[in-house]
Order: structure tokens, then C-alpha cells, then sequence
């Protein structure tokens, strides 16, 4: 059995107050299926609840009338230890969250280290720590490039993985880490390269099959031995279960409505890389 994640006891949750599909920058999202906003605020404090009876802490950013994604939190940038290094967007319609996600990282005590020029990276959306190394993504929504300059602003290797089906459009749509040697992956996403990568640096993964990737199985969040999941397929159910992990189900559906689950939805503020 690997050892318990160093990192997932503290999160920073946004509330869906103005969360709804105002426009369309992933496959997932339709403006014409609306967002049933009473729903989602129980949604989202059901996470709240499962994420603090799992053992975590949660910290709220506050809501913003203009943003409505500011409710996935995961993508305001990269925290390690007392650093937060903040997402720099590709769509401009996000834009505006950065300057919100800024001002409550300097308020809590953080320094704020930003990515150069107009390299492009959408934060833990798209970073992961695993195996003493940060994987992060390229793609549809970060810059390959960002790579090397986050490994110099936090000081950590970074292994790449390129996405190349647009439906995973972050990283943590097709990879979940688990405890130190495990994983739940979504090679199906990733370029023969990133595949063979990952391989060598995931001992024992959990690899979904297209349909359970394709039902946000990958977006799940770990607090300790606990993983809070959109769906539980039953196959990953048992697998979990056998690992030593308590799979707990949560309905996220409203948020999927745009494209994300329990990862999108959650920021690990306690990460040292």
C-alpha cells in the first residue's frame, strides 16, 4: 500500500452563487441546457460537508457576480507552501477571475509569483503533484511552455503530458492521484509520448475505460483514504475498496453542466512541491 497523499487536508471552495453556462469554451458546456442554481448550492454544500467529514479543512472564496466560474476553484493557479503562482487564462471570458483569485491569496498571506510574458497556464486544472515531480498539461488550455517556467518560479521538476482529445481539456479530467504509488488515469486523452511517461511514473494505475472517463470518474478529490467522486462506477468501486479507499458518491450534476466535477471544484491550499 503507498503512502497517504502529503497534500489534500485543506481546501479553498468558491460558492455557486452566479455559478451558470453563460457561454461555451469546452465540449461540455451548451448554453441552451440551463444551470438549476438552487440545485447547485445543494450540490456544493454537500462537497462541503463530505470534504470536512473526510477530515479536511475548507475555505471559502468568495462569489463574484461577473465570473461564473469562479466556482472551480482549481483553476485560480498553483499553490506551494506559502507561493501561489495565479492561472493566466486562454479564454477571455475568464479572465476577470484572476485579479479576485490574487487579492484573497495576498489577503491569506501568500506570495504571489507570476508566470512570464504571456505564457498561458490554467493552475491546478492542469497541475498535479505525483511521484515527487508536478505533472502538468499542455493542450487546449495551457501552454507547453509554462511548463519550464513553473518549474523555475516553484523549483520542482515537471514531467509534461500532452492532451490530445478536446473533451479532456485539463489534466484533471483523466488523472487522479491517489496516494503515492496510485492513480486514477485516462491514457485515452493523452499524446503515445505522455502515455509512455506516465507509465513509467504511475507504479500502480487505475486505468479507466472510455465511459467511465468520459463520466468525470477522473475528477475526483482525496482526503486521506477517502475519494469523493462524481460516479462510482462499480468496477472502480471494488478496485478502490481493495486498495483500501473508501469511494464516496457525490451528485455534482449541475456543475457537469459545464464541464466540471469535485476536482474542478476544489483547490488544495495545503500542497508543498
Amino acid at each position: 500500500m503507498g503512502e497517504e497523499l502529503s497534500w489534500g487536508g485543506h481546501f479553498l471552495l468558491c460558492p455557486p452563487d452566479h455559478f451558470a453556462v453563460a457561454y461555451e469554451i469546452n465540449p461540455w458546456m451548451s448554453t441552451e441546457v440551463p444551470v438549476d442554481l438552487e440545485r447547485a448550492q445543494v450540490q456544493w454544500h454537500g462537497l462541503a460537508v463530505a470534504l470536512e467529514q473526510a477530515g479536511a479543512t475548507v475555505e471559502v472564496l468568495p462569489a463574484h457576480p461577473s465570473v461564473p466560474d469562479l466556482v472551480f476553484t482549481a483553476n485560480a493557479g498553483i499553490v506551494s507552501g506559502p507561493a501561489f503562482v495565479p492561472s493566466r487564462f486562454r479564454h477571455p471570458e475568464r479572465r476577470p477571475e484572476t485579479v479576485l483569485d490574487i487579492a484573497w491569496f495576498e489577503a491569506s498571506g501568500f506570495e504571489v509569483l507570476r508566470l512570464p510574458g504571456r505564457v498561458v497556464h490554467e493552475g491546478a486544472g492542469d497541475a498535479l503533484p505525483f511521484g515527487g515531480s508536478l505533472i502538468s498539461a499542455s493542450g487546449a488550455r495551457s501552454d507547453a511552455a509554462a511548463h519550464r517556467e513553473l518549474s523555475r518560479l516553484l523549483g520542482v521538476e515537471v514531467t509534461s503530458v500532452e492532451l490530445v482529445d478536446p473533451r479532456y481539456y485539463h489534466l484533471d479530467l483523466t488523472f487522479c492521484p491517489l496516494d503515492s504509488t496510485r492513480a486514477l488515469v485516462w491514457p485515452g486523452a493523452w499524446s503515445a509520448a505522455s502515455c509512455a511517461a506516465m507509465a513509467a511514473l504511475v507504479p500502480e494505475p487505475l486505468v479507466l475505460e472510455a465511459d467511465e472517463a468520459a463520466r468525470f470518474v477522473a475528477n475526483s478529490v482525496v482526503v486521506g483514504r477517502t475519494v469523493l467522486m462524481p460516479t462510482c462506477p462499480p468496477r472502480v468501486g471494488r478496485q478502490l475498496e481493495d486498495w483500501g479507499f473508501t469511494p464516496v458518491e457525490l451528485d455534482v450534476s449541475e456543475f457537469l453542466k459545464a464541464g466540471g466535477g469535485c476536482r474542478c471544484l476544489t483547490l488544495a491550499l495545503d500542497v508543498v512541491l
